[in-house]
């Protein structure tokens, strides 16, 4: 099924006569494998409204991600928290969609400085798993009653409804950037790095440590203002060795690669996304083994792993979640993809599940 209007889709919702497996642009196939009927959002595309001077977009939840970046490129400004391609590690492809990457949650390496999807999503509609159609928030922030909706949606995966539309705050896109790179640190060294780097008055956007040990700083704004703060900057860190500078393009692209988790494109192996407070980075990664990629100044860890792991039964217990991104059909039908829930959380989980698609048929079982 492909709706093409928001009244199709709460029709196509409310007529199901069994379970649906809800498809944005079909880049992200993560978690457990849903069987059901394909209900694919894409059509419902286009730009509702876009206010430059507001700082604001309203769009179709199945809008290409690439024509809005290229909306917003255009008048100088972007979403803020840098939304990732993750079709080179899936090995997908497909188009991402605005209602995909606000399913997942996808935010990039800004998100340390600048915050979640969620926290730019402002606005969504969606059908329920009735059929009915639901509106929360609007075109600008606002302190809300009862469920927040707008964030409740945001990294839901399609179980508790399906994005007819989604609105954001954006931001100027800055005028340059530059990138710090220190080669050679072992994970306890870079982590102390990054905390000095983000805990620093120099606005640092970016940190992230490489699998070839090289850890990078981001800095964006004014050209004058990231000239001088990229060299405060290196001073303060002089302890940690010399840094390698690179300019605006080769940042772009850097960033990019971190962005989209490039270095484990095409490896054979499952790949992990471990969420953690990133002075416990180093201890994690000396259980896991393996390949790892640090971002968020080490909240974040990719790890490359044999294929069939149980990452989780090989940590142990830990602080934090660890969730299974890339791994074959079977894996993800033997392993929970995502982090199991403590029982009051599972409990408020099943309990918005169960308000918002009371047949149980919008992608069942996925985040099980």
């Amino acid at each position: 099924m492909r709706p093409v209007t928001e009244k199709e889709l709460s029709e196509a919702v409310r007529d199901a006569a069994g379970p649906l497996a809800i498809r944005g642009g079909g880049t992200r196939p993560v978690g457990r494998p849903v069987a059901g009927e394909v209900l694919e959002t894409g059509a419902l595309a286009g730009v509702r409204l876009y206010e430059p001077g507001a700082l604001t977009l309203v769009a179709g939840a199945g809008t290409p991600l690439v024509e809005v970046e290229g909306l917003l490129a255009a008048e100088g400004q972007r979403l803020p928290f840098e939304p990732a391609d993750w079709r080179g590690l899936l090995g997908t492809e497909g188009v991402p969609t605005l209602g995909g990457m606000v399913a997942a949650n996808v935010s990039g390496p800004r998100r340390a400085q600048a915050g979640a999807c969620r926290d730019s999503l402002i606005g969504v509609r969606f059908v329920d798993g009735a059929g009915a159609i639901v509106k929360n928030g609007g075109r600008v922030m606002k302190n809300v009653t009862g469920y927040d909706l707008v964030k409740v949606m945001a990294g839901s995966w399609g179980t508790l409804g399906v994005l007819s539309e989604v609105s954001f705050k954006l931001l100027p896109a800055p005028e340059t950037a530059a990138t710090l790179v220190f080669a050679g640190l072992d994970a306890g060294p870079s982590v102390a790095l990054m905390a000095a780097a983000l805990g620093s008055p120099w606005e640092v956007t970016g940190a992230a440590r490489l699998p070839d040990a090289r850890t990078a700083l981001r800095i964006e704004g004014f050209a004058a203002s990231v000239a001088y703060r990229r060299g405060e900057l290196a001073g303060h860190l002089a302890r940690f060795g010399a840094a390698q500078v690179l300019e605006r393009e080769e940042t772009a692209a850097f960033w990019a690669d971190v962005r989209d988790v490039a270095p484990f494109r095409g490896q054979a192996g499952d790949v992990w996304r471990v969420s953690v407070k990133p002075s416990d980075a180093p201890d994690l990664l000396a259980r896991a083994g393996g390949a790892a990629m640090l971002d968020w100044g080490g909240g974040l860890i990719w790890l490359l792993q044999p294929e069939g792991t149980d990452l989780r039964a090989v940590l142990g217990p830990f602080k934090g979640h660890a969730t299974l991104i890339r791994a074959s059909v079977e894996t993800r039908a033997r392993i929970a993809p995502f982090q199991p829930e403590p029982a009051p959380v599972a409990a408020l989980a099943n309990g918005l599940r169960a308000r918002f698609d009371p047949r149980g048929i919008l992608n069942p079982g996925l985040m099980a």
